[in-house]
């Protein structure tokens, strides 16, 4: 039901502006894989910093997949959520904080009632210092000891994002829900 992911992938600098104009946000990347993307994306674009977010599916092996192929639980990808960010607002860790937060990182290949490892749990990384970030975070979610069973979510180089199709983009805004896990 939570599917995120994070590929913190490149930094746009900002660029000087004249005096008394605003620079504008520098922009990273970070992608998630949480089980189904709507919640997870629902979750992101409410934390201050996130600057955009896109529903779509990762680390799989067929290109441009639909839906109904990363369903069928046979293409390898995970429904995931890819995010730009400001680092100057939100740091990279406290998205990583805020991924563990949002679904139970200990079920393999699932979250709640949906089952597949395209609802598995993990995060994309774009950098060497986002591994490093995801890693320690990783470990300290298993040192505290707050669920029953050991983390299972990978830590995985981001592979190529490919956008949901536009239904499912925002899709608990469209439909005025809430939220779907949390």
């Amino acid at each position: 039901m939570l599917a995120v992911i994070l590929c913190m992938a490149s930094i746009i600098p900002a660029s000087g502006g004249e005096a008394g104009t605003p620079e504008p946000p520098r922009r990273e990347k970070a992608t998630f894989a949480a089980g189904c993307f709507w919640g997870v994306q629902a979750g992101f674009d409410k934390i201050p910093g996130v600057l955009s977010s896109s529903a779509g599916y990762t680390g799989g092996t067929v290109p441009r997949p639909t839906y109904e192929q990363v369903c069928t639980d046979t293409t390898g990808h995970a429904e995931a959520v890819l995010l730009e960010f400001d680092p100057a607002v939100v740091s990279y860790a406290q998205l990583v904080e805020a991924f563990f937060a949002m679904h139970n990182p200990t079920q393999l290949n699932r979250q709640g009632p949906d089952v597949g490892s395209n609802y598995r749990s993990a995060i994309f990384y774009h950098t060497p210092e986002q591994k490093a970030v995801a890693e320690a975070a990783k470990a300290k979610v298993n040192a505290e000891g707050k669920y029953a069973g050991r983390v299972v979510t990978a830590i995985l180089p981001a592979t190529e994002f490919y956008p949901a199709e536009d239904y499912h983009q925002k899709y608990l805004e469209k439909i005025g829900a809430p939220g779907c896990h949390f």
